[in-house]
């Protein structure tokens, strides 16, 4: 199966997930299929740089060799990536914008959920603006300051208005209201990691 290629050189590759795709392989052969992998069968060498959970859609980057690997991971880790996310969240979020600071951690005995905790989380911070009100719901787009696992979903989730579609937290309800989970990765600025010149890419949201 091919992936979408949004622009390629011969140091990074941006490509557009789709929902319910690997980032990258899990344990054993049934979850050996993932953005990664059909990209190893396209190009000699391919570096990873980042994940997006395997529900969520949107824009991943990706090295084609060591010296980009290192300039772009870095980026993430001095926070000098620009990345934004919008998603469909239940119910009517109010006010308009606004930020939560929630500290995270590993949901152990129920891996991989995780879990807010003010004892041994991690610092996790997510600044969010409502787009519309639509049928009950809230289109809303969130920026996330730090990169936590399940950072969205859980930050969401804590307000009160957790993501539609999402399997892992949230009631009933918002968990049946889509088939998929209604986040997507709509736009990545990076510096690219040669001609140090300022990117940014965009993916139509697809809900």
């Amino acid at each position: 199966m091919p992936v979408t290629i949004l622009y390629k050189d011969n140091d990074i590759i941006i490509v557009d997930k789709d929902p319910d795709l690997l980032s990258v392989p899990g344990r054993g052969p049934d979850k050996l299929d993932s953005v990664f992998h059909r990209l190893t069968l396209k190009f000699e060498e391919v570096h990873i740089v980042h994940r997006l959970d395997m529900a969520t859609s949107g824009i991943i980057v990706f090295a084609r060799n060591k010296e980009s690997l290192r300039h772009l991971q870095q980026q993430f880790q001095h926070r000098q990536t620009e990345k934004s996310y919008q998603a469909i969240v239940a119910g009517k979020l109010t006010p308009n914008e606004g930020a939560i600071n929630l500290p995270m951690r590993c949901d152990w005995p129920n891996r991989p959920k995780q879990m807010v905790c003010y004892e041994f989380g991690k610092k996790s911070l997510t600044r969010w603006r409502v787009m519309e009100h639509c049928n009950g719901n809230t289109r809303v787009e969130l920026i996330p300051i730090t990169g936590r696992s399940h950072q969205l979903r859980i930050h969401c989730d804590a307000l009160g208005h957790p993501i539609l579609g999402d399997n892992l937290y949230g009631t009933t309800e918002s968990q049946a209201a889509s088939q998929h989970l209604c986040l997507h990765a709509q736009s990545l600025t990076i510096t690219h990691p040669v001609s140090l010149e300022r990117l940014t890419f965009e993916s139509p949201v697809p809900f």
